[in-house]
């Protein structure tokens, strides 16, 4: 077949074509591709700088909002550093004013005061006179030195020309170079000058600017460690990265450790022998990628590896920013991609060779449309197909050629997919990058947040909390703590606590400080003064340790607790005063009865022998003495709140009036007694006699302290109490009306306002009185629900105020006891009286008067005895028992036996002890109640009482001693 000449014509010229196509196809096609695969990771690393350059420059917009608001806040503490040398100045002057110091001494204490007084980092307060002198500078070379004679390095006369502009402004803002106190070099500096002419004199402070910049700096290094972490996580085509470096050279952020955090200015490119960084420095920003050889971070050290970076430069920082990646790293899809090509290429080219060998007279048309196909896929239609479908050689050449074509895509489709899912990937970490910035600024918002809400909390709380370091300087103090010693907490931050507290607190708290400090928590009470009275605190010292256990300062925390100091003494007074109380009523009952039978005698003796007037000249002082003992054992009672009261509706007015008129003829002519007060239907629901009682016992104490005379007056007024006032205790809200009754006399001291309510106690001297005045109106105002008070001083009288409630019934003004008793038979002759008594001699001294009055007499000694001679005796007319008896039963329960089986007796009680008025049982019994020692007037009228309301629901009390007495279960 290749003999023949058409044959091998046609197989040269098959031949020729088909190298010729493929030719034509690696060289048109491969580059392209290759460069199109270059491009796309070209593009990438670009976009991945652009990201990190925008990241890095958000930062720098950061640190420069940080900054301003730095030196803003810096400025306001300016003023206030300024301010607080004002009333430093203020102070002294008032001294001066007050003729404390003189001027010359107030001037040299504040120009020394304020030249040592530094805060911050070691920053300070100046003072210059308005002719440029300086008055106050803690730098030894400029205090009292004529300030118009200071030049700064550029020769320029600074404080004349500041001076100048602020007594013409007042104040403002002025930023020059000068000195710290501890070196000599001038740096740049901000000061805060005002004027007060009243003082003839400028304050002002400053702030070194590189202070504010190192607070800048230590941001920005944490921003870089931010940065860097989200650096290394990003890769360029497979080991290429990120780098950053300063315009110093200094490599801030690179992933070769034998470069990062160094001065690479030195390092040289390896072929042009430059500065590698001055070589990237010119690049920058150019859009133009630097080639050169440099070593990999899986080899490091060896600069053989030929690399591109592209640069840009962030001027805020002077930062350049490079993405760097490796030529051959780049170029490796594209050389795949070229060898794929070349093996299909290969194997279509062989094949077009064994099908040219065949020769076939129709092999031009297949060839030509073979031809035409492949100038389609020549211009870049990858979708051309040749069409030719036969099964012989010329069908196969177009299928393989069909087939080439076919992966030709699939391969560009693939590389295709392969670049879409690089830049998903490098979209995907840009992501997390914007992710990681939005997380913390959320976490610096919520922190914020969270310190604003801690603050809130701890200045709501009732407490004083403050903390201070080792050196005892104050690094936080709530709202409470400032304001107990008159500051704010701005001003009580950064202040020692001898500024704070006082140098006499501090020597107080010494041993407790220098024991918290060791370690040890301390807990104690601390009184002080503030606003005119005295504070009692509660105080705990807390140690806080390091991590490493070491103590780095202490916890304050101070309770008022003066309230519950106040409520601990008065519940202990109280408790006294009713244990005093229930002594007194067990001496009253006890000697009541010592009285019942000496008084019972004595009347006996008087009665039975008047004819000898020796004897009654001895009988009745004994009869006196016996009832002044009974008055004394009345007031006991009172004190002891067992007094039986008779409560009624009471005009204060009229009261007033009768007690006027009855100390009129009771106190000497040189007391001048005065009333005052609306008293105009003023109601009390009171007992009238023991009011009236207490009101002469309280003029009687008061003519005893005025012996050469002097003003008794008693003012009334309503009161009408809506919070809590103190009296002897906290009154509670309601009506009431005051009375109080002033003296001009010798007044109480310390002590006897302590003791005035005891029973016994009495100011007078030579055992003049009784002690019981005061005891016995205390015990009537609180049994009837009131409150006392003593305010006095001595030597300036005293006023004793009593708080009673008052009545908002209608006044019902009870009238004098309605005579008719007297239609109640006296003699009783006939009539059965049960006695019912334990102690002998006062039984035989009743049963003398029963006796005397006609009754027979039936005794029992219990009232074991008594219960059965009720059950067993048909014929008793009433009965007299004791109330307290030994026994299985009281005279309560031997009355109302009695009044069960015979109602219309007579029923009488007796006692040493006295019962207020209570409420009736659910058969509405009461009983008449006589109180020992009673005489037998007393018992005579007792008995018409219980005659004229036996079997009543209630009866009502007959003259001084005899009262209705409710049956009590």
């Amino acid at each position: 077949m290749l003999k023949s000449k058409l044959v091998r014509r046609l197989f040269l010229v098959i031949l020729l074509t088909v190298v010729a196509l493929f030719t034509a196809i690696y060289f048109y096609s491969v580059p392209f591709i290759k460069q199109t695969v270059f491009e796309i990771e070209r593009n990438a690393s670009r976009i991945a700088l652009n990201n990190v350059f925008e990241l890095a420059n958000k930062i720098y917009f950061g640190l420069e909002g940080y900054r301003l608001q730095a030196l803003d806040s810096h400025k306001k503490r300016l003023e206030a550093v300024v301010s607080l040398a004002e009333a430093y100045v203020n102070e002294a002057q008032q001294q001066v004013a007050r003729g404390e110091i003189s001027l010359e001494e107030a001037q040299r204490q504040v120009f020394e005061g304020l030249r040592n007084f530094t805060y911050g980092n070691n920053d300070y307060v100046w003072v210059a006179s308005h002719d440029a002198f300086f008055l106050s500078h803690p730098d030894d070379r400029f205090h009292r030195t004529d300030a118009s004679a200071v030049r700064t390095e550029t020769g320029s006369f600074l404080i004349p020309a500041i001076v100048s502009q602020v007594v013409e402004s007042g104040d403002g803002f002025f930023q020059y170079k000068w000195n710290r106190l501890d070196a000599s070099d001038e740096v740049d500096k901000i000061s805060y000058v005002r004027n007060y002419p009243q003082w003839n004199m400028v304050i002002g402070s400053g702030l070194y600017l590189d202070d504010i910049e190192a607070e800048v700096q230590q941001r920005k290094r944490a921003a870089v460690d931010e940065l860097r972490e989200a650096l290394s996580a990003i890769k360029i085509a497979k080991t290429g990265y990120m780098f950053i470096f300063d315009g110093d050279g200094n490599m801030l952020i690179h992933p070769n450790p034998n470069i990062d955090q160094t001065n690479a200015s030195e390092l040289l490119e390896p072929v042009t022998r430059k500065p590698i960084l001055a070589e990237l420095a010119k690049a920058a920003d150019t859009g133009k990628e630097l080639y050169y050889q440099w070593d990999k971070p899986s080899d490091p050290g060896h600069y053989v590896h030929e690399k591109l970076s592209l640069v840009r430069y962030l001027k805020g920082f002077d930062w350049y920013i490079g993405s760097s990646v490796y030529v051959a790293e780049l170029q490796i899809d594209s050389e795949v991609l070229t060898e794929r090509i070349l093996t299909i290429a290969s194997v279509a080219l062989l094949t077009l060779v064994v099908l040219s060998i065949i020769f076939v007279h129709w092999v031009a048309r297949p060839i030509q449309r073979l031809a035409g196909t492949a100038v389609r896929v020549r211009a870049g239609d990858l979708s051309a197909k040749t069409g030719i479908v036969r099964d012989d050689e010329l069908g196969l050449l177009a299928s393989s050629f069909d087939t080439m074509v076919d992966r030709l895509r699939d391969n560009i489709h693939s590389l295709d997919t392969t670049v879409q899912a690089r830049t998903y990937e490098l979209q995907a970490t840009n992501s997390q990058l914007r992710e990681a910035v939005g997380s913390l600024q959320e976490a610096q918002s919520e922190l914020a947040l969270v310190e604003e809400r801690q603050r809130m909390v701890l200045d709501a709380l009732p407490a004083q909390i403050g903390y201070v370091d080792a050196s005892l300087h104050y690094l936080f103090a709530n709202r409470g703590y400032a304001e107990m010693f008159g500051m704010t907490k701005e001003e009580v931050v950064g202040k020692r606590i001898e500024e704070v507290l006082g140098q006499t607190m501090v020597d107080d708290m010494q041993d407790h400080i220098h024991r918290v400090l060791s370690g040890e928590e301390v807990s104690f009470d601390y009184r002080l003064q503030r606003d005119g009275r005295e504070l009692i605190t509660r105080r705990i010292l807390i140690p806080h340790r390091n991590p490493d256990g070491r103590i780095n300062g202490l916890l304050s925390l101070a309770l008022d607790i003066t309230a519950e100091k106040e409520a601990e003494r008065r519940l202990t007074e109280a408790q006294r005063m009713n244990a005093v109380g229930e002594l007194a009523g067990g001496l009253a009952h006890d000697f009541n009865n010592l009285l019942s039978i000496i008084l019972g005698n004595l009347l006996a003796a008087q009665e039975r022998y008047p004819e000898i007037a020796d004897l009654m000249r001895y009988l009745e002082p004994a009869v006196r003495a016996s009832r002044r003992g009974a008055d004394i054992t009345s007031r006991l009672l009172a004190f002891s709140r067992r007094q039986p009261l008779m409560p009624s509706a009471v005009r204060l007015e009229s009261l007033l009036q009768d007690t006027l008129t009855l100390l009129e003829g009771s106190l000497p002519s040189h007391i001048h007694v005065s009333c005052e007060g609306d008293m105009n239907g003023c109601i009390l629901y009171i007992d009238e006699s023991q009011l009236e009682n207490a009101l002469v016992n309280l003029a009687l104490n008061a003519r005893d302290a005025m012996p050469q005379g002097g003003d008794l007056r008693f003012r009334v007024r309503r009161r009408d109490i809506c919070i809590p006032e103190q009296y002897d205790e906290l009154v509670v809200p309601g009506d009431y009306v005051e009375i109080c009754v002033q003296d001009s006399g010798t007044g109480f001291d310390q002590d006897a306002l302590a003791l005035a309510y005891e029973p016994f106690f009495s100011t007078k001297t030579n055992g003049a009185g009784s002690g019981l005045g005061l005891s016995m109106v205390y015990g009537f105002v609180k049994q009837s629900q009131g409150y006392i008070s003593i305010a006095s001083e001595p030597g300036l009288g005293s006023v004793i105020s009593l708080l009673l409630p008052i009545s908002e019934a209608e006044a019902e003004i009870e009238t004098a006891e309605q005579e008719g008793l007297g239609d109640y038979a006296s003699d009783y002759s006939g009539q059965l009286m049960l006695l019912v008594e334990d102690d002998d001699d006062v039984r035989a001294v009743v049963r003398d008067q029963l006796r005397k009055l006609g009754f027979g007499v039936i005794e029992a000694v219990d009232a074991d005895e008594a219960a059965e001679l009720i059950e067993s005796l048909d014929g008793l007319s009433g009965m007299l028992s004791d109330v307290v008896m030994p026994g299985k039963f009281s005279g309560f329960d031997l009355a109302r036996m009695l009044y069960r089986k015979a109602p219309s007796s007579r029923i009488l009680l007796m006692s040493g002890y006295a019962y207020d008025r209570e409420t009736p049982d659910q058969h509405g019994i009461s009983f008449t109640m006589l109180r020992k020692p009673f005489e037998p007037a007393a018992l005579l009228k007792a008995l018409r009482r219980a005659s004229q309301q036996a079997g009543e629901a209630s009866i009502t009390v007959p003259g001084d001693q005899a009262e209705g007495v409710k049956d009590e279960e």
